[in-house]
């Protein structure tokens, strides 16, 4: 068959962009469509002569990159981009949706199979956390009105655009909840699949390795996040704080300079880390900490691959891969105070390496495959 990929944006790499990866090398000859794209971030990914990018309005695409590529002032043309895309010289589209390509005209020719991995929370079930934020600062009231507005579009055209897939695929079973609330639809759960790697032991050292080794290092709890606001990150830096113990925080984004500023002694921040580099960290974590309210989020699977328990915030898909006293445990309620309480009574002995081993095996990638392989099949019978 002949095939289309397609997905949001290709700025940053992350749980999303991994996802589409593996769609990418399971069908190597397939385009990717995309609204936006970074060729010195995903180039390595996504070489550039597979991608097809939107064509921005003209004001827009004269602008710097660092502006140009900056999704939220495109919001508004996003619709009409993904709509103006022809594939009819497709048999079937497979795309990756988080807010704009499930709205992609096919027309059921090609047929298309849309991979959800939540319908926009943005113009759903946090509207409101994102409104206020916006309506801080000198020209927060202004913005806010702006941002009212171009959302009430938003959500009249994510709605109706919704019945054009053919088939849906859910990330998680918290996203086919979304799905059946606000589309109206039903859909069927794929699990985005932990890489191969994970699941595998090393068999060469780091390419870095440390020149110092220590043998006795100090506990520490961890987080491998990008720093953006709905990662709640600042919920484990107020605990950590509070209690005076050591955090390292694996990542980068425009949070993280925030963060810094309300960090206390005991946090460490590291940025990016090679696959190599975060595999070691979360070996030698005594946990995970994983605060935000996720779509489903793969570092708990990370984590629980290496050995290493998870202490999850309880709601979202964490509850789907976290098993409570098996390979990790959840905090109540989405607080500094909650996941403080949770880290004075954590204790680390009480999780073997292989309960959290096994569990990370359960989502591989070789069934992710299968299942994606079969809904393109079933369309186009």
């Amino acid at each position: 068959m002949k095939i289309a990929l397609a997905h949001e944006l290709l700025t940053m790499k992350g749980g999303a962009e991994r996802v589409l990866r593996i769609a990418a090398d399971m069908f190597p000859e397939a385009p990717v469509y995309t609204l936006l794209y970074d060729e010195k971030k995903l180039g390595d990914w996504f070489p550039a002569h597979r991608v097809v990018s939107a064509t921005l309005p003209l004001p827009y695409s004269l602008l710097p990159a660092p502006y140009r590529l900056n999704h939220h002032l495109h919001l508004r043309h996003f619709p009409r981009a993904v709509e103006q895309w022809d594939f009819s010289q497709y048999d079937v589209v497979l795309s990756f949706s988080s807010a704009f390509m499930h709205g992609i005209i096919t027309n059921r020719a090609p047929r298309h199979v849309c991979y959800v991995h939540s319908p926009a929370r943005y113009l759903w079930d946090r509207t409101h956390d994102v409104l206020d934020r916006a309506g801080h600062g000198m020209l927060g009231a202004i913005r806010r009105q702006y941002m009212e507005r171009t959302f009430h579009r938003l959500r009249i055209w994510d709605a109706e655009t919704a019945a054009r897939p053919d088939k849906l695929l859910a990330a998680s079973r918290e996203v086919q909840r979304r799905i059946q609330l606000y589309w109206r639809r039903d859909a069927e759960v794929v699990y985005p699949p932990i890489n191969e790697e994970w699941l595998t032991t090393p068999h060469s050292p780091l390419p870095t390795p440390n020149p110092n080794p220590n043998p006795n290092p100090t506990p520490y709890f961890f987080i491998a996040s990008t720093l953006v606001p709905y990662k709640r990150i600042d919920l484990a830096i107020h605990a950590c704080n509070a209690l005076k113990l050591p955090l390292k925080i694996a990542g980068e984004g425009p949070e993280r300079r925030r963060l810094e500023q309300i960090s206390g002694p005991t946090i460490a921040f590291l940025g990016h880390q090679i696959a190599a580099q975060l595999r070691e960290l979360y070996t030698n974590a005594k946990a995970t900490i994983f605060p935000g309210d996720e779509d489903f989020g793969l570092v708990p699977l990370e984590s629980m691959a290496c050995g290493t328990p998870v202490i999850a915030y309880g709601s979202g898909g964490a509850l789907e891969t976290v098993i409570e006293g098996k390979t990790g445990t959840f905090f109540g309620e989405p607080t500094a105070d909650s996941l403080q309480k949770k880290l004075k009574e954590f204790d680390q002995n009480l999780y073997t390496k292989e309960n959290g081993q096994k569990q990370a095996r359960c989502f591989g990638e070789t069934k992710f495959r299968q299942k994606i392989t079969h809904a393109l099949e079933a369309v186009l019978r």
